[in-house]
């Protein structure tokens, strides 16, 4: 593999882009095109190591920190969000190949998230106001939703007085790298966040470090059960989400049309590659043969293209 023609992506350590230690690559292609796009660090366990020191560094100051003061920067990452979504859209639709409808989506419910996290200091008051941390949060995420899924875990995690590392998705990863960049324009000090890339050599390598004291994984259901037991095993606190799929239930009343757009969305959206995707659906009584051939016809009309195509309305699959 030629690594000198394309980019090579950094880790996020300490406040700053490194150099990875390791001497692994893989390649980030744009899933619609084939066209590789640039190079990812597959981390080792020096890499791991000194995320980990990092965090551990800068959590004594960041737990001492004010709620309020936590709470500032994140309003600040908010503005910054709001301020590049559409930037971030883009990054999202090239390595995952979203839609652009589909990727603006995703980071509007990633500032929803933060929105919620800036109101931590009213969440966390009891009796009385106090800070509260708990050790360095390590964290793994798929690939579907490069974004909205760690602003799912890190915002709140960051609130509370937590550092965390964020172990993205080597088929999307750059996104990850950018969200660190706002952090630190927000203010947010060195350390308190950062990002190592990867495959399972870095995956265990967190899951083994003890100064990593709880894990956060959305994925598939077999890798879920994997992080659970391993990280379990080494007495870490872990939460594990396993792939999923929705049912949907139509009943004769409903209006078909709307349920038709409804359903396709749902299913194709994204490509089909996300848990609320519906893979099931059960027509009650007379409706079933109707929203049949409405959802067959239906179907057969989606733009399938590339997620930067305007008329697109389904991207490719990134992987099977």
């Amino acid at each position: 593999m030629d690594l000198t023609t394309l980019e090579r992506l950094p880790l996020w350590i300490g406040g700053r882009t490194v150099a990875a230690h390791t001497t692994r690559y893989g390649e980030v292609t744009n899933p619609a095109t084939g066209e590789v796009l640039r190079h990812v660090p597959l981390a080792d366990n020096d890499d791991v190591k000194a995320a980990a020191a990092a965090a551990l560094a800068a959590w004594p100051a960041w737990r001492a920190a004010p709620s309020l003061r936590r709470a500032r920067i994140l309003m600040r990452f908010r503005e910054l969000m709001e301020a590049h979504k559409k930037e971030l859209a883009r990054l999202v639709s090239q390595e995952h190949s979203k839609t652009i409808t589909d990727a603006e989506g995703s980071i509007t419910r990633c500032i929803k998230v933060v929105e919620f996290a800036t109101g931590i200091p009213q969440l966390l008051k009891g009796e009385f106001s106090d800070n509260v941390g708990s050790g360095v949060d390590g964290f793994s995420t798929p690939f579907n939703f490069p974004a909205m899924v760690p602003m799912w875990m890190f915002p709140i995690a960051l609130a509370c007085g937590n550092c965390f590392i964020l172990k993205p998705s080597e088929r999307d990863p750059t996104m990850s790298l950018r969200m660190a960049e706002l952090l630190q324009e927000a203010g947010l000090p060195d350390g308190v966040f950062n990002v190592v890339h990867g495959d399972k050599e870095a995956v265990d390598a967190i899951l083994a470090h003890p100064d990593i004291k709880a894990i956060s994984f959305v994925g598939s259901t077999p890798i879920a059960k994997y992080i659970y037991e391993t990280g379990a095993r080494h007495g870490k606190r872990v939460q594990a989400l396993g792939g999923a799929k929705n049912h949907a239930v139509v009943l004769p009343d409903a209006d078909l049309d709307f349920a038709t757009e409804a359903l396709i969305g749902a299913g194709y959206g994204s490509a089909g590659e996300r848990c609320m995707a519906v893979s099931v659906v059960v027509a009650v009584g007379e409706a079933g043969d109707v929203l049949r051939d409405k959802l067959a016809e239906r179907a057969r009309r989606i733009v399938v293209g590339p997620g930067d195509r305007a008329e697109s309305e389904m991207g490719p699959v990134i992987t099977c």
